[in-house]
């Protein structure tokens, strides 16, 4: 059987559904990060926490990977058990009232507040649309090990287990003042008090009105993919997987995915940096080889190291491990421009991820960007470099992106190297799933 021609969205859309939340005292202890932020300790943890932690549905076994803030080892290593053990967690907390699906479909407006933080969006289920159509657009390359991952485990429990986040420019239009009108003036259904500092609320529009002039508003615009490639990716798959499997080509759940909407202009995003570890290059072996084609520069410490890159003129990397800082500065120009792909744009070409993958990675140190050889630490330029140590190799550590830079790259239909952002604050996990038997 052929795959159905699939849905093409007039616009950018967002969907009431009916959302299923956790039934419990402290709804806090019930959530977890975004399951690609999960470490082996995290897992412990979060279980220790409540024994229905979300995490038991998002990472069903717990990682093999080293105990870090490192991408997660599972999202690569698909075991059809660990997703049976999610789908019949999932059925058997529905039906005991742990989980409970709310009476009316809805958007649902979601606040993050805490010191220096404020975020408000809507969640609801985004139309998929095919990149081509320019409305939603995603700014970064994706792995086939974590897809197969997330639709294993979606097309197993049937479920949107946490939101992906996307950016528009809402320019303080209808849906924009909506939400700061909810978010101020009316009773949340969810407060949760999470042990990073962060106050979450949620409410729900139900009203039919309110959410066709919020789809009037957010028709005509874009979203920018800030977070959930991977999982964007493995919504349209999933689409066209259950579509093949029907007679009909009748629209349903699998259209859509759940996503957290957020106006860029009224909450700009935090932009943070992801840094990379090398398992098994020694530091004083890579800082060797960079300096036939880098500038280098010796710091005995890392915070010294890491203020140096900071001030430092792109690019610029640091290396290190637990007793040395090397920055890198003021490449060859020859060398670099030889390396930097002829097809892409300038600015993709002058982006500290980019010239990492193409440049260091396969010209200095003879390697290529894979999730076998580079590691991924978010954020904890400590984390990385405790695990370049722990594993003897180095660490790679990066200024974030200007958010300018990613939206012009993302604007011209380019995609910056997998893992380049960490666009925060990200929703939190658990607070809100859904189901497509509800749905």
């Amino acid at each position: 059987m052929g795959t159905p021609e699939l849905p093409i969205p007039g616009g950018l859309a967002l969907r009431p559904f009916r959302g299923v939340r956790f039934a419990v005292e402290d709804p806090a202890k019930v959530t977890s990060p975004p399951y690609d932020l999960i470490s082996d300790a995290d897992v412990e943890v979060l279980l220790d926490s409540h024994p229905n932690n979300v995490v038991r549905l998002i990472l069903p076994c717990p990682p093999s990977a080293d105990s870090s803030n490192t991408t997660n080892a599972a999202a690569s290593q698909p075991s059809p058990g660990r997703y049976a053990d999610a789908r019949e967690t999932l059925r058997a907390w529905l039906e005991s009232g742990v989980l409970v699906a709310d009476a009316q479909p809805a958007l649902y407006v979601y606040e993050q507040s805490g010191p220096g933080v404020l975020q408000r969006g809507l969640i609801g289920d985004v139309a998929l649309a095919d990149p081509a159509q320019r409305v939603i657009l995603p700014h970064e390359d994706v792995m086939p090990g974590p897809i197969a991952d997330r639709l294993a485990l979606m097309s197993t429990t049937q479920a949107n287990l946490e939101p992906i986040f996307l950016l528009y420019d809402g320019s303080g239009g209808t849906a924009t003042g909506l939400v700061d009108e909810v978010a101020t003036t009316r009773r949340p259904l969810v407060t949760a008090h999470t042990e990073d500092g962060l106050t979450h609320r949620l409410w729900a529009i139900t009203d039919e009105s309110e959410i066709a002039a919020v789809n009037a508003d957010l028709h005509p615009r874009q979203a920018l993919i800030a977070d959930g490639h991977h999982r964007y990716a493995t919504y349209r798959v999933l689409q066209r997987q259950e579509r093949a499997t029907r007679e009909a080509p009748a629209a349903g759940p699998w259209d859509f995915g759940l996503a957290l909407l957020v106006d860029s202009g009224a909450y700009p995003p935090d932009l943070k940096a992801i840094h990379r570890v090398i398992p098994g290059l020694p530091l004083a072996e890579a800082t060797a080889k960079a300096k036939g084609a880098w500038r280098v520069q010796d710091y005995e410490t890392l915070s010294d190291g890491l203020a140096a890159l900071q001030e430092a003129a792109e690019p610029a990397f640091l290396l290190a491990d637990a007793h040395s800082a090397h920055l890198l500065t003021n490449p060859d120009p020859v060398q670099l421009a030889r390396a930097m792909p002829a097809d892409h744009s300038d600015r993709w070409n002058t982006l500290n991820t980019s010239i990492l993958t193409e440049f260091i990675l396969p010209l200095v140190w003879g390697m290529h960007d894979s999730d076998q050889d580079v590691r991924i630490v978010h954020h904890d330029a400590q984390a990385a470099t405790d695990l370049a140590t722990r594993t003897g190799g180095t660490a790679v550590l990066l200024n974030p992106l200007a958010v300018e830079d990613v939206l012009t790259v993302a604007a011209a239909g380019e995609r910056v190297p997998r893992k380049s952002t960490s666009f925060g604050p990200k929703p939190r996990t658990g607070l809100l799933l859904r189901t497509f038997a509800i749905d």
